[in-house]
């Protein structure tokens, strides 16, 4: 008996030291920036999959402004040069359900600056809907347009370098600091699984850049993106009036670059909601907002615990994000059956 409890307690212990092992390994990874990075994702969902798209069962609109790492103090190569901005996201989305598509449609733009960087994306998805179980799966492709900008002006050679130091446009004849500004254009797709118990619980998966398109011209190849993401709605038995929203969302880069993030929000009556998640090794972040008949408005700000966020001289302060959300029903009254005599049966 003796025995058998020591083999117990040794297969426990290994099993605890595996779990450890991953997850040392897991939280090691180094986290880079992905497609757009929103603390608002619980509310956002059609930028991680387009099987979203009509889920709501409403004419549904987003628009959301993202600034990352707010004072962040970039260093200029030379002086009067421009050191390129950090990452700013603007984003406008809108789906709709369509009966006799069986589904729902989509519309996202979505443009940001980053660096010398300026890159503008349009996704068009269409959902595919079937009732399942208590709630109803969903299937989408999505179709992604592409337009990169990358501005050289600013940029500075210091290797090979043949010219006066004061005047980068005397520099090298290195391409990449041409003092032109360099664009591409490029198509790929994407697609999705999304599955919801209406005002319980939903659960997504998604692949974005299924494709991995590559611009010669920039030398830039999209990475394939898988996207986790799922919630849940608790609503308290004692006080109906509260319910809380946890939700978790998982990327995946290449699978080699991973980022993880939770959220916990607390409704109150549909009218007020607020609260906070953490980013591993990013940020904590924290969430506010209220509800005003169909329309949805929130803030965020992001307090970076990384070391661009350290309290210290030109580091970044946080970042801040708001968002707008109109759902709205057009209830098309079902026409009534006309009555018309018949001459015959009249006298």
């Amino acid at each position: 008996m003796a025995k058998l409890n020591r083999q117990r307690k040794e297969h426990w212990a290994h099993k605890i030291a595996s779990f450890l092992t991953i997850m040392t390994l897991f939280s090691s990874v180094c986290i880079a920036q992905n497609e757009g990075q929103y603390t608002h994702f619980m509310f956002n969902r059609l930028s991680y999959n387009p099987a979203y798209a009509g889920s709501s069962g409403a004419i549904s609109f987003t628009l959301l402004y993202n600034n990352q790492w707010l004072g962040l103090n970039l260093q200029s190569p030379l002086p009067n040069v421009k050191p390129g901005t950090t990452p700013v996201n603007y984003l406008f989305s809108f789906d709709m359900p369509i009966s006799w598509l069986h589904g729902g449609v989509g519309l996202l733009f979505n443009s940001q600056s980053i660096g010398y960087h300026n890159n503008n994306t349009i996704n068009l998805d269409y959902a595919f809907r079937i009732y399942w179980g208590p709630g109803n799966l969903a299937a989408a492709i999505e179709a992604n347009l592409y337009s990169f900008g990358f501005n050289t002006q600013n940029l500075y050679g210091c290797s090979d370098l043949t010219g006066d130091p004061s005047n980068p446009s005397s520099s090298s004849g290195d391409p990449s600091v041409s003092g032109k500004d360099l664009s591409d254009f490029m198509v790929d797709i994407s697609t999705g699984l999304y599955y919801q118990v209406p005002g319980e619980w939903y659960a997504s998966l998604a692949v974005k850049n299924l494709l991995g398109s590559h611009s010669d011209k920039l030398n830039y190849q999209n990475a394939r993106t898988l996207y986790l993401m799922g919630g849940y709605e608790y609503q308290f038995t004692y006080n109906p009036s509260f319910k809380l929203k946890p939700s978790v969302l998982i990327k995946a880069a290449s699978l080699s670059v991973f980022q993880a993030e939770a959220a916990m929000i607390v409704d109150y009556e549909n009218a007020f909601w607020g609260g906070m998640g953490y980013r591993i090794r990013d940020a904590f972040t924290f969430m506010a907002g209220v509800n005003w008949k169909w329309l949805r408005v929130g803030v965020a700000y992001d307090l970076t615990t990384s070391k661009l966020g350290t309290m210290k001289s030109g580091r970044s302060y946080g970042t801040f994000e708001i968002f707008a959300n109109g759902s709205f029903r057009i209830d098309i009254p079902k026409r009534r059956p006309t009555v018309s005599g018949n001459t015959r049966l009249t006298r």
